[in-house]
């Protein structure tokens, strides 16, 4: 049986993604001098203005939230208000509160401390469920489809930096289609691309450079074939990008953050989110899990839904689903989860040392698939 998948991804141009590099490089400058700090920070973006909100609770007291703002921006390239934004003359404003007494008194001790048990571990931030995902159609682990859009995306942005298109603009979204028979990925049916350029440079040399110096760089050759259809930049025109063309917010491109649709998802976004909250946290152990039970060879793919609940640190769940391909019994694999890993908010930072500022490195091209990252290391399981 044949099927088609399509995933997104998006340059780090993107207004929602612009969004979360802001929220995510706040996070890291506090991280850097108070590993403890609390920080749930949002940030929109729009029409020459960027707007910084949320809660920060930390001992660090020298952090100058708008000069990390400017300099994100100045880092991802936005240097022209006419057609996108100017980190030198955009406004900036800050609505910054102190986290909530009501949620750091379950957070600060959990429910199963206060009752006596013995663990030694904050509450989880809030409730929620988290979803971690892995198969073998990549030798990251990853779907294909979102494989091959994060890379395209992250070329996208790579020739403009190096000038090997000196014509293109920070914003930039790409999407690709792949055919599956039988569950295995055969082909590239579709690739999409739109990004933003200059004004001066006509269509056809775009079309002409994309193909040649993006799509064929990272596209394996095996994969096109002449039924590939490719569209890039369909309407004709995209000067005008970034928050000049599209406000931006934090949190809006969950699905590129994780796998392009092609596993659930619980809701919870991460960017600007210290790992206190199980929405980042849970869901980095949860990719974590589902990643090493595909690379020991015990399921071919692998989803994990992990809950929570705010204030207790125990997950309340842990669900497995290996779609039929599994080589030990489903039960088995969970036992095995139970008895190695502490799913608990400080048994997660723990091991996965989630106290570090690391979190500028996973905003952009995907949280999972980069080997560099903590949860995706390989161990026994």
């Amino acid at each position: 049986m044949k099927k088609l998948f399509t995933s997104e991804s998006v340059t780090e141009g993107h207004p929602d993604k612009l969004c979360d590099y802001i929220s995510d490089s706040i996070l890291d400058s506090y991280l850097e001098k108070d590993p403890n700090a609390r920080v749930a920070c949002e940030t929109v973006a729009g029409k020459g203005q960027i707007l910084v909100t949320g809660e920060i609770t930390s001992t660090a007291k020298d952090i100058n939230i708008e000069n990390i703002v400017k300099q994100a921006i100045k880092e991802i390239g936005y240097d022209n208000s006419d057609t996108d934004m100017d980190y030198r003359t955009c406004k900036i404003n800050l609505n910054i509160s102190k986290q909530s007494p009501d949620i750091a008194i379950g957070v600060n001790k959990s429910l199963e401390q206060k009752e006596g048990e013995n663990i030694i571990s904050e509450g989880a931030g809030d409730q929620g469920l988290m979803f971690g995902f892995a198969c073998d159609e990549t030798a990251e682990l990853m779907p294909l489809p979102i494989s091959l859009a994060h890379k395209l995306a992250e070329r996208l942005a790579y020739v403009r930096k190096q000038n090997i298109i000196d014509y293109l603009r920070p914003d930039g979204k790409v999407q690709v289609t792949i055919e599956y028979e039988d569950e295995t990925p055969i082909r590239v049916d579709t690739i999409v691309i739109s990004t933003q350029h200059k004004e001066e440079v006509d269509l056809e040399t775009l079309k002409k450079d994309i193909k040649q110096k993006v799509i064929n760089e990272i596209v394996p050759k095996e994969l096109l074939d002449e039924n590939t259809k490719y569209y890039i930049n369909p309407t004709g025109r995209f000067v005008i990008g970034g928050p000049l063309g599209d406000s931006g917010l934090t949190g809006r491109k969950i699905i590129v953050d994780t796998y392009g649709g092609y596993a659930r998802h619980g809701g919870g976004a991460f960017s600007g989110k210290d790992s206190t909250k199980v929405d980042r946290s849970a869901a980095y152990i949860a990719r974590h899990l589902a990643k090493n039970i595909v690379a020991n060879k015990l399921a071919k793919k692998c989803e994990i839904q992990l809950s929570y609940a705010i204030g207790v640190a125990k997950p309340i769940s842990i669900y497995v689903e290996t779609f039929g391909t599994n080589t030990i019994p489903v039960e088995e694999i969970v036992e095995r989860i139970y008895n190695k890993f502490d799913l608990t908010p400080r048994g997660i930072i723990n091991y996965l040392n989630l106290q570090t500022p690391i979190f500028r490195k996973t905003t952009n091209y995907g949280h999972f698939g980069k080997e560099y990252l903590p949860w995706e290391r390989i161990v026994e399981i």
